[in-house]
């Protein structure tokens, strides 16, 4: 059985409840249209040049379908993407793009309905020069990624689950959702008011 097929149901909200911290990425990578479709499959690692996409492009050709292709950038200032690359991504069954770095074409990467992961967008295109690394630990969203890693994505943020550790975490956070299912409103209020009872006592506050 696929390993990552049981994270497509699990919010990056629930993993990272469940994770050490350091596993969620930076905020300011963010998916680039509303009502992206979650995004989970294992890490196609890849590392860019600054003001350069050669890698990425060279990606979409190398990666298998199903990967999330995760990409650390060397800047901001010029497109990683853009419509095309997207649509031969899309094309060939790739999951999405986690991009720390910009796009640009956002009109027809929404159109294709594509999950893209970005910066923010850009008009001007990279360079093709640059040669970087593909499936190699990358930094991306100030996180370590390791290829084969698991990247679940939607629009509460982006979680990366080790890869020796898909098994655990998965087992934790479904842990977590039943207790959550079974629990009502009436019941977790009264626990979380005891605890944060607790906690403003034991640090000296007093109404």
């Amino acid at each position: 059985m696929d390993p990552y097929l049981a994270f497509r149901s699990i919010s990056p909200t629930t993993l990272a409840d469940v994770l050490p911290a350091g596993q969620v990425l930076s905020a300011s990578i963010r998916p680039l249209w509303s009502g992206m479709p979650r995004v989970a499959g294992p890490a196609f690692t890849v590392r860019c040049g600054p003001g350069d996409n050669l890698m990425l492009h060279a990606a979409i050709y190398r990666a298998p379908a199903g990967t999330v292709i995760v990409v650390e950038g060397g800047d901001d200032e010029f497109a990683l993407a853009g419509g095309n690359v997207c649509a031969v991504a899309h094309r060939r069954q790739i999951a999405g793009l986690v991009l720390d770095g910009s796009v640009r074409d956002i009109a027809e990467i929404r159109g294709l309905r594509f999950p893209v992961f970005a910066r923010g967008v850009v008009p001007i295109a990279g360079s093709k020069r640059l040669i970087g690394a593909l499936n190699t630990p990358v930094r991306c969203g100030r996180v370590d990624i390791q290829p084969r890693d698991a990247i679940v994505a939607d629009e509460e943020g982006i979680v990366v689950v080790p890869h020796a550790a898909l098994e655990a975490t998965r087992q934790a956070a479904q842990a977590k959702l039943l207790k959550e299912s079974t629990q009502t409103l009436d019941a977790w209020e009264a626990d979380h008011r005891a605890r944060i009872d607790r906690i403003l006592r034991d640090n000296g506050f007093t109404d």
